[in-house]
């Protein structure tokens, strides 16, 4: 493995034989990594996982947040061909050469994430097929920078479809920017009739289904490429019905408020990170997965939008509130799959302000 910085690392193959390029990132969750994988956010990147065991419990049919994992790469310390979990249907191994992933083992992943931690995120190149580093780091020089590089339409559905029952109580017209299917599940569990519409669908498609209120996805890659998306949340900010934004969902309804966003150092991934409820004056334990973030100055001076959560370990903008709408987003995860719990009433609030508007 080489990273842009000159960095050469050896180990292990895993998963498929091949060479596979992208932006190398890390997550600090001890579980959960086939959730991980498929989580359509992580699209183009490789993944370092901070655990040092990873694929003990092999995989299961009802741990996916998509149909196929989504990274490009992946990275670990040691590596487990064999899993001791009766309820799993295959080991990861096999998983990943179904699925055509390319990854390395045996690599100091502390070391690994120290660096990343250090120097900021950058991108990386993995092969088993090219040994010679000079070579390979020619062919990284191939792989586009994250910032700039619009991918939401690369994981979106190709035609809508719907979730739950068509005589639940709420409608909801969720965006897919990269939507994972634990988002979905958090809705049609209170009781929602969700829609899932393509990223680029036009406002007045939506509009046309009558929706009781607006879902924006978490998804991958630079918030600012995707003018589509922000000309459209502009609409349904027109339309006064309820909006709840996760993730890149988040930073979308920010640009829409004419708030800009910027590439972190290294971002933040994991499934213990701390947020403060502005409101409430509690701490989540919260999951997260972002590289990119709005601009905490930004919201400071805007008019139309407040903060409500924060990070804990740095400050960043966590959440926001759009002023005399009903609109609302976190850069978390409260579906939290993986990830703790404490985050889930952010779907209550939504159903909440449906109600509400429903009464009106």
């Amino acid at each position: 493995m080489a990273l842009e910085d000159g960095s050469v690392f050896r180990g292990r193959t895993i998963g498929k034989i091949g060479t596979v390029g992208g932006e190398i990132c890390f997550n600090t969750g001890m579980t959960g990594y086939q959730e991980v994988y498929t989580d359509p956010s992580y699209y183009g990147q490789i993944l370092v996982n901070a655990s040092a065991h990873i694929g003990i419990y092999g995989v299961h049919e009802l741990e996916i947040e998509s149909k196929t994992p989504k990274i490009a790469g992946l990275v670990v310390n040691r590596f487990s061909d064999f899993y001791s979990r009766n309820t799993a249907y295959d080991s990861l191994q096999n998983y990943l050469v179904a699925h055509n992933i390319v990854g390395i083992s045996d690599i100091d992943t502390r070391q690994l994430v120290r660096h990343i931690r250090d120097k900021g995120a950058m991108n990386g190149i993995i092969s088993s097929e090219i040994l010679d580093p000079v070579v390979l780091r020619f062919e990284l020089q191939k792989t586009p920078s994250m910032k700039g590089l619009e991918l939401a339409s690369k994981v979106t559905t190709h035609e809508p479809y719907f979730v739950g029952s068509e005589s639940a109580k709420y409608r909801v017209a969720a965006m897919d920017y990269g939507i994972k299917a634990k988002i979905l599940a958090s809705l049609v569990e209170r009781d929602c009739y969700v829609k899932v519409f393509p990223a680029k669908t036009p406002f007045e498609e939506l509009k046309k289904w009558n929706p009781d209120g607006y879902f924006l996805s978490n998804g991958p890659g630079d918030p600012e490429s995707m003018g589509y998306a922000v000309e459209s949340i502009k609409k349904m900010l027109n339309d006064d019905k309820p909006i709840f934004g996760i993730c890149l969902g988040h930073q979308l309804l920010a640009l829409a408020c004419g708030i800009d966003t910027y590439k972190m150092h290294h971002g933040h991934r994991g499934l213990n990170h701390p947020v403060k409820n502005l409101a409430t004056g509690k701490s989540e334990i919260t999951t997260q997965n972002h590289g990119f973030a709005v601009n905490g100055e930004a919201v400071k001076r805007a008019k139309n939008v407040r903060v409500t959560h924060i990070n804990l370990n740095d400050g960043t903008v966590e959440g926001i509130e759009v002023i005399g709408k009903k609109a609302f987003s976190v850069q978390y995860h409260p579906e939290s799959c993986p990830g703790p719990h404490d985050s889930r009433y952010l779907f209550d609030q939504f159903i909440a302000l449906m109600s509400q508007n429903n009464h009106q």
